[in-house]
């Protein structure tokens, strides 16, 4: 399996992860060089 491949699915099970974690906010991918090097996760908490 090549590096960038490799690196994707990492990345896609981290996504994955992050996804069934949060409900509202955001999630970005810094890409460098075509690999993802680092995954953010910004939670938001609505007040009702």
């Amino acid at each position: 399996m090549t590096k960038q491949k490799e690196n994707i699915e990492v990345s896609l099970e981290n996504i994955k992860e992050m996804l069934a974690a949060i409900k509202f906010g955001t999630i970005t991918l810094v890409i460098q060089d075509g690999l993802v090097v680092q995954i953010e996760k910004n939670e938001k908490i609505r007040l009702k």
